[in-house]
């Protein structure tokens, strides 16, 4: 059997793969055009890859090839119609992130929510030092509990930030954004009523038509003032330019990214104006990436190649 990696650096040096050399030939490439595909997949069995779209462009040379995992959950990047119709299957991993995207949203949420770049600058900047009193109150922050948290895809991870931040007191809310999800034991409510009353939004749905573009400047205008806005789900689902607006005129407190539109961050992007770190953070895409999530994220792979081949 040969293994092909198209693009392993989606996945990081720092994980281990050996199991993967246990079931046969492997080969490794960093990134992968379309054309450099389907050269580097003609001898290929299983192919493994992160973002590399998947059609005839790519691996229509690839005459022996069996099995597609994707180590990720989206399949945007899959020609199902193509691999159906030459009786390739193919494999995606879902599940393995959950713990760590909830975590990262919460770190974000924080980070914006107790001031903590005003307080971390105050101290390095040495203020503190010899300061009249040992509490510096300038800048107010609040308690999480009692406040209302809105959530956007009550998928795993949508579920399991509720179960937090139902643990620190907040009332938890949620919107379908396909108008089917039906979660027992969570606050169902239309996407204006959460908008209005929550006081944290967290997105963690896929991209669709539903959820593409959903927040705009109209949708910023119905927020509270005093809002926090995290987005763990996809950088699309925002209107970048309209949060930019939004951020610059006080429409929203703050927001906590780890995805945009275009990634890596494009010259273009609006919110690269915005440098202060207590109105924005935005992390690179890290929120999935923890070594534990990681390495989760390759033990299913190998799972999944021996379970097709029944090795």
């Amino acid at each position: 059997m040969k293994i092909v990696f198209l693009d392993a650096k989606t996945i990081g040096d720092d994980i281990d793969l050996s199991a993967f050399y246990k079931l046969g030939e492997v080969v490794k490439y960093d990134f992968s055009t379309a054309s450099e595909s389907r050269e580097r997949t003609k001898d290929a069995d299983v192919i493994v890859l992160n973002k590399v779209v998947i059609n005839d462009a790519s691996i229509g040379a690839a005459d022996h090839l069996k099995l597609v995992c994707v180590t990720a959950t989206g399949t945007n990047n899959l020609d199902k119609n193509y691999l159906d119709s030459r009786n390739i299957a193919w494999r995606n991993v879902a599940g393995y992130s959950t713990e760590t995207v909830a975590q990262h949203t919460f770190a974000l949420l924080f980070y914006l929510m107790e001031k903590l770049p005003y307080y971390d600058n105050y101290v390095k900047s040495e203020q503190y030092v010899n300061d009249t009193t040992f509490t510096h109150f300038t800048n107010v922050f609040h308690e999480l509990s009692q406040k209302t948290w809105g959530i956007i895809g009550l998928g795993a991870i949508g579920r399991r930030v509720a179960d937090l931040a139902g643990l620190f007191g907040c009332r938890v809310i949620y919107y379908s954004t396909s108008g089917k999800n039906n979660q027992p034991g969570y606050e169902r409510v239309s996407f204006d009523t959460l908008l209005s009353e929550s006081d944290i939004v967290s997105i963690h749905a896929p991209l669709d038509d539903n959820t593409e573009g959903l927040f705009h400047a109209k949708a910023f205008e119905k927020m509270k003032r005093s809002a926090i806005l995290l987005n763990l789900g996809r950088g699309p689902i925002i209107v970048e330019q309209d949060l930019a607006d939004a951020l610059k005129n006080g429409q929203i407190a703050a927001a906590g990214l780890d995805v945009l539109s275009v990634e890596p961050m494009q010259a273009s992007n609006p919110l690269r104006e915005i440098k202060d770190s207590e109105r924005l953070i935005i992390t690179p895409h890290i929120a999935w990436a923890s070594i534990e999530a990681r390495t989760r994220l390759m033990d299913i792979i190998v799972s999944q190649i021996k379970e097709f081949f029944s090795l």
